[in-house]
């Protein structure tokens, strides 16, 4: 069970005009907080958008729901042609609220020349480099590290542990989870005989707008010009893009991705988990890549590709299932080969004869 972190409770007619939805049934419901449809109970409002689930809304004990149009529901239901998306807007409606902002804490560590907004929220152990500007109703959790001459935009939100460093841009409305790291150095090193010198990386990073990157994460600054990750992009945890790669706008980066040096993605691309992106390609707009494939070469436009190497979608399916059958392909195989051996063995044998005694 979840409830509202405020305290308040909401009218289900109030929910469903927040989220305009429609109200099937009665609004003066009151709903004080959310749960899955097996736990959820009185006071409580859960959802169902896959199909499969419609059945244990005859056992739930939750008093509304959000549903499709024309879907039967024995409680009250807030009516949405995209339930997902309308609870979680009713996630965060009940559970955000106002948060007061907690000032400055007294402890933090700040270089020289800093320029600090309005109504921040930043707590013990967070220091700051030197130069480094941050906007309005920034919220800085314990151990965030701030590098020289950084930028932060407006209602970002850095995590525990998060580390943004030296001269990385970063825009308004972004979250970062625990642990990440923005900014670290590029891998570049040129071959020296034996040996290998490091190659200085003197790029930066640019975060856009409306950004949420996953814990543990790691980008890369550029080696000359910027690592940049486009407005809307959502990362997961665990990803790695590594140095001057560009990722367009509304993207989705699942984890475990890896993506090599200088790829550019396109916007609402979909990289599932553990996909690998080989460096210098070029990914189009609207491209799917299924989990665990390996990118080795560019991809157009609108595609859905899978694999290692990647080939069309559909055709990965087939192949897919074709493995589990190969033992037997190969044994049948095997015994036509040794078949048609065996007749041509005998075809050879009887040259000659004529058939005469």
């Amino acid at each position: 069970m979840s409830h509202s972190e405020t305290g308040e409770t909401w009218r289900l007619a109030q929910l469903a005009a927040a989220v305009q939805g429609d109200l099937d049934g009665d609004g003066s419901v009151e709903i004080r907080g959310v749960a899955p449809i097996d736990r959820a109970g009185a006071g409580e409002i859960t959802f169902v958008a896959d199909p499969k689930y419609l059945s244990a809304l005859n056992d739930t004990g939750a008093a509304a729901v959000v549903l499709a149009p024309g879907v039967p529901s024995p409680i009250p239901a807030i009516r949405s042609t995209n339930p997902y998306l309308a609870f979680a807007k009713i996630v965060t409606l009940t559970q955000q609220g106002e948060k007061t902002p907690l000032g400055v804490n007294a402890d933090l560590i700040q270089g020289e020349g800093c320029d600090l907004g309005k109504e921040l929220s930043i707590y013990p152990r967070v220091t700051l480099g030197s130069h480094v500007r941050i906007g309005d109703r920034v919220t800085l959790y314990p151990g965030v590290i701030i590098g020289d001459g950084v930028i932060l935009g407006d209602d970002i939100v850095l995590h525990a542990g998060v580390s943004v460093r030296e001269g990385v841009r970063i825009g308004n409305r972004v979250m970062i989870h625990d642990g990440a790291v923005i900014g670290s150095d590029g891998f570049g090193f040129a071959p020296d005989g034996k040996r290998y010198f490091k190659i200085p990386q003197i790029g930066g990073v640019v975060i856009a707008d409306d950004v949420e990157i996953g814990a543990n994460t790691t980008i890369d600054r550029g080696a000359l010009g910027d690592t940049i990750i486009g407005t809307g992009t959502k990362i997961d945890n665990l990803v790695h893009i590594a140095h001057n790669v560009v990722i367009g706008e509304d993207s989705i980066i699942l984890a475990q991705v890896g993506i090599a040096g200088s790829t550019v993605i396109g916007n609402h691309g979909t990289l599932a988990g553990q996909v690998g992106v080989a460096g210098h390609l070029s990914i189009g707009d609207n491209v799917t890549v299924g989990a665990q494939s390996g990118v080795t070469k560019n991809i157009g436009a609108d595609e859905t590709v899978s694999g290692l190497p990647v080939i069309a979608h559909r055709d990965w399916l087939k192949a897919a299932a074709s493995f589990a059958h190969l033992p037997a392909i190969r044994r049948d195989l095997h015994r036509l080969q040794q078949t048609i051996k065996d007749l041509m063995t005998g075809l050879e044998g009887g040259e000659g004869h004529d058939g005469s005694s």
